[in-house]
Order: C-alpha cells, then sequence, then structure tokens
C-alpha cells in the first residue's frame, strides 16, 4: 500500500513539475502565448502546443508511477482519475472559452496516456 502510495504522489508530482516547466518553454518559444494565457485566447498551434504538452506529461508520469511500483495495474489509473478529478471542474469553468474539441481531447485521453506511459515505462525495464 505504501509504494501505491508514493506511485501516485510521485506520478502527480511528476504530472506537476513537468508540465510546468514545458509550459514555461511554450512561453519562451511561441510568440504570443505569454500574453493569451490569461485570456485563453490561444491560436491552433498554441492550442496543440498545450496537448503535446499533455502528452508529454502523462506519458513520463505513467512511466515514473511505473518505476516506483512496477507491479500495480491501479496506480496509473489512480493518477489519471485524481488528474481528471482536479481538472474536470476547471475544464468546465473555462468551458466557453476554448473549443469542445480542444477539452475532449484533453480530458478524454488524461488517464489513458498515463496508462500507456507506464506500460512503456514497464517494457523499459524488461528491455
Amino acid at each position: 500500500m505504501l509504494r501505491l502510495a508514493g506511485a501516485v504522489s510521485g506520478g502527480l508530482a511528476t504530472w506537476i513539475v513537468l508540465v510546468t516547466l514545458l509550459n514555461f518553454g511554450l512561453r519562451a518559444a511561441m510568440p504570443g502565448y505569454h500574453a493569451a494565457e490569461p485570456m485563453f485566447a490561444f491560436t491552433l498551434s498554441m492550442m496543440i502546443g498545450r496537448l503535446v504538452i499533455a502528452v508529454l506529461t502523462s506519458l513520463a508520469a505513467g512511466a515514473v508511477v511505473r518505476a516506483i511500483a512496477p507491479g500495480s495495474q491501479f496506480a496509473p489509473w489512480v493518477v489519471g482519475i485524481v488528474l481528471l478529478a482536479l481538472f474536470i471542474p476547471v475544464h468546465v469553468q473555462i468551458g466557453a472559452r476554448l473549443p469542445l474539441w480542444y477539452h475532449m481531447a484533453f480530458l478524454l485521453t488524461l488517464a489513458p496516456l498515463i496508462w500507456v506511459g507506464a506500460r512503456l515505462g514497464q517494457r523499459a525495464v524488461r528491455d
């Protein structure tokens, strides 16, 4: 049980730290992004950049979960469900500011991508 708690905590921490760092990179690399951020006035390329960050972050968080608790099938899903519980209210609140496809792409892939990251992490440990 302790390993499960550590894996979930590690996965969540990885997701939060990595998404923050990559978002700083997006701000530096994409002109106008920082100004668009407070109002969620993102262009298509900005939204795609944000989704790519979410994909990479979710895969990495899943790999960390697997590294901490290699035998747990539940830990990646717990991380995904916790993140969904945190993000669903946010996406409901900002709903009209972004297109529906953006919300769906983020929310529907969040937990499965963490699971995929855990599977890829498991494969890397075996190889």
